[in-house]
């Protein structure tokens, strides 16, 4: 496991706790932030790239 995809392992963890949170809190923008959180981190996670390189492939889409 690199650098990147343990990042990416982390994001999950963190959007798991943001959508819980938000989900207790009933704040559906935090919810939403952990949804987009735990997506980006297992992206990272299977191909092992950087955020910045995740931006710019969902920005040319």
């Amino acid at each position: 496991m690199n650098k990147d995809q343990f990042k990416g392992k982390w994001k999950q963890i963190k959007g798991d706790f943001k959508q819980k949170y938000g989900d207790i809190t009933n704040d559906e923008y935090t919810e939403a932030e952990g949804d987009f959180d735990k997506l980006a981190g297992k992206v990272q996670e299977k191909y092992g790239k950087t955020k910045e390189e995740l931006k710019n492939e969902i920005e040319n889409w």
